[in-house]
């Protein structure tokens, strides 16, 4: 009889042990693997768009590229001032031009 108490007991213990486990893997860990996950994320965007706008600035065309193997986008990139200085050069120069 007493055998059959202590093994119980063994089992019952190795259930509470093994649904903590659970609870705090649940509770704790997990949510900060996601959040670091979702910061590392961010982190990542927030350079890639900061390096765009960098070589944007230099009024160098950057293309983006986006889609699968069956819907590809493709978007050239260049900021509006240089085209602008750049309209603006080409109307001198005709004005310059005989």
């Amino acid at each position: 009889m007493a055998d059959k108490t202590r093994i119980t007991i063994v089992i019952l213990v190795v259930i509470i042990l093994v649904l903590a486990g659970i609870s705090i893997y649940t509770l704790v860990i997990r949510p900060n693997i996601t959040g670091y996950a979702v910061d590392a994320q961010n982190q990542g965007y927030t350079l890639a768009i900061a390096q765009i706008m960098q070589l944007a600035a230099q009024c160098q065309q950057i293309p983006l590229f986006s889609g699968n193997a069956t819907n590809n986008i493709t978007l050239n990139l260049i900021a509006i001032e240089c085209l602008q200085q750049q309209q603006a050069q080409q109307q001198q120069e005709q004005q310059v031009a005989p």
